[in-house]
């Protein structure tokens, strides 16, 4: 089951069929509910034919997003380098073979990009890449019930210059890409699946670069289960995972770039930066 939502509201997809709920149904319902596949499932039955929208809204109602950092061994490998002038290369050693993982708060639904919107890069930074995440869909018990795709746009100079930048560096307007649809299923996604991204600049490739997600070392339910601890989320909420792709240094974002994020089988998120 796949969840796209446009500017009626929620479009359901099952078994190549796209199907909008007879009554009123939001994102946050489905977010609250304790059951969230059975009642995807139930909206759909009852629903009404319809078809998806050439581009998607970002699948997201009033649910904060949050993130996951040094989850995979090259994410730990560049977070060193970068600050390691500013005294902080070891820090996220520690982090990576910690017991606690690396979570920070990424952002709210006004500062996300959908499909085809454009994300951002901060004015006051001279280095900037995506990240291409899975990203967890939460309900409001703290239970994974599905999958989406997130771009953690990051400042790597201003989160070098010292970790305790860590949020100017990562949250800001647009800072973050989101969609195009949630993967609802009660089923953990393989290990083989693949996170892939293309930047292309001028219309030619300016990076590639792929990983599965067997690569990252926190298993997701152990990442849901710290975010949730002495902390509730009434809407539930989106949880990156980490990057496991981080393109050379000599690499920064420019205007114009755009991003195109695949994870199968929940599709491809295309961002152009603004």
């Amino acid at each position: 089951m796949r969840v796209y939502t446009d500017s009626h509201g929620p479009l359901l997809e099952s078994a190549g069929q796209v199907r909008r709920p007879a009554g009123t149904f939001t994102l946050d319902e489905l977010f609250r509910s304790a059951e969230p596949g059975p009642l995807a499932r139930q909206v759909w039955s009852a629903g009404l034919p319809a078809a998806l929208p050439a581009t998607p809204a970002a699948p997201i109602g009033n649910q904060e997003i949050w993130a996951a950092g040094v989850t995979y061994l090259r994410s730990r490998t560049a977070r060193m380098e970068e600050s390691k002038d500013a005294g902080g290369g070891t820090f996220y050693d520690k982090v990576y073979h910690a017991d606690r993982p690396e979570l920070f708060f990424k952002g709210t639904p006004h500062r996300v990009a959908g499909p085809a919107m454009d994300v951002r890069i901060r004015r006051d930074s001279k280095w900037n890449v995506p990240e291409p995440e899975l990203t967890l869909a939460i309900n409001s018990a703290g239970r994974i019930f599905g999958y989406t795709i997130g771009n953690d746009m990051s400042s790597r100079d201003i989160e070098g210059e010292n970790p305790l930048y860590l949020p100017q560096a990562k949250v800001y307007d647009r800072s973050t890409g989101l969609g195009p649809c949630i993967l609802v299923t009660d089923q953990p996604l393989p290990p083989t699946t693949t996170i892939a991204i293309e930047i292309r600049r001028a219309g030619a490739a300016g990076f590639n670069g792929s990983t599965q997600i067997s690569q990252i070392k926190r298993k997701f339910p152990e990442l849901a289960e710290f975010l949730f601890r002495d902390n509730s989320f009434p809407n539930g909420t989106f949880l990156m995972t980490g990057t496991g792709i981080v393109p050379p240094d000599s690499f920064t974002l420019r205007s114009g770039d755009e991003i195109r994020i695949t994870i199968e089988p929940i599709g491809t998120l295309v961002n152009t930066v603004a």
